[in-house]
């Protein structure tokens, strides 16, 4: 049975980022056994626009009524739901910017989560509509920050992932990438081995 695996980049340094090469070394390995497919969605080269209320409006019409203007819009977000849901795996390899995610991933999540399709409201609270599926998250970071109160990301992804029904999330750290050398050689090869072993586990 084969495994499909959604590898979701927003790094505005293209090949020169380091979670895009934490990235790569994941489709490597993915590639290099029979039961892992990869699908790969660069959020830079192929960039959403922000989410306005036109689009925002075109997905509470009905399909059947929606204009050709409307169907154009939502056809944004039902594509990059259509395949959110067709892979089991969504692995988003992150840089950390000003303290967040890239605008360009916010993007992304704003399309992906949205009531109606991938959760809903309930007398009990949001109810992810999006399950059995697993996250792997790549962070990239020129600091240390994870554990500590200053990283505001990884939360946030949890947070977002966690609504629409992704529970089971599991975060790869490549910190300190700034402080020198000897210091971000250590972090990415901790970071590769750790891929590797995810990996070789789905």
């Amino acid at each position: 049975m084969t495994t499909r695996a959604l590898v979701v980049t927003s790094s505005i340094l293209g090949t020169q980022g380091q979670s895009m090469a934490l990235a790569e070394h994941f489709t490597t390995r993915s590639n290099e056994r029979d039961a892992l497919e990869v699908t790969r969605r660069d959020l830079v080269a192929d960039e959403l626009p922000h989410l306005g209320v036109a689009e925002l409006f075109s997905w509470q019409v009905p399909a059947v009524e929606r204009t050709p203007e409307q169907r154009a819009l939502a056809e944004l977000s039902d594509g990059l739901i259509d395949e959110l849901k067709a892979h089991d795996v969504l692995v988003l390899a992150v840089p950390l910017y000003n303290m967040g995610i890239p605008s360009q991933l916010k993007a992304w999540f704003d399309r992906v989560l949205r009531a109606g399709e991938t959760f809903r409201y309930t007398d009990k609270g949001p109810q992810g509509l999006v399950e059995g599926k697993r996250a792997v998250i790549l962070a990239a970071r020129g600091g240390q920050y994870a554990g500590t109160e200053m990283d505001s990301q990884t939360p946030h992804l949890k947070g977002m992932l966690g609504l629409i029904g992704i529970t089971d999330v599991t975060v790869v750290f490549a910190e300190g990438l700034a402080m020198g050398e000897r210091h971000r050689d250590a972090s990415l090869k901790e970071a590769r081995q750790a891929i590797d072993g995810l990996v070789a586990a789905l």
